[in-house]
């Protein structure tokens, strides 16, 4: 059984009270995952754009 099919299956039995903490719970693992991505595609960039500045403070 696949993962996300494993978690309807679960989350199908759970009852209605359960649901709306199990919502919260996925919206702050969503939000924490897109805020490092972000993070790290901001870091990329400066680690691009600024290498030769980061090369010379590395001397």
């Amino acid at each position: 059984m696949e993962i996300k099919e494993e978690i309807v299956h679960i989350v199908n039995k759970l009852p209605e009270e359960v649901l709306s903490e199990l919502l919260q719970y996925l919206r702050q693992v969503e939000k924490s995952t897109e805020d490092k991505v972000l993070l790290s595609q901001k870091l990329k960039t400066i680690l691009i754009e600024d290498r030769e500045l980061l090369e010379k403070l590395a001397k």
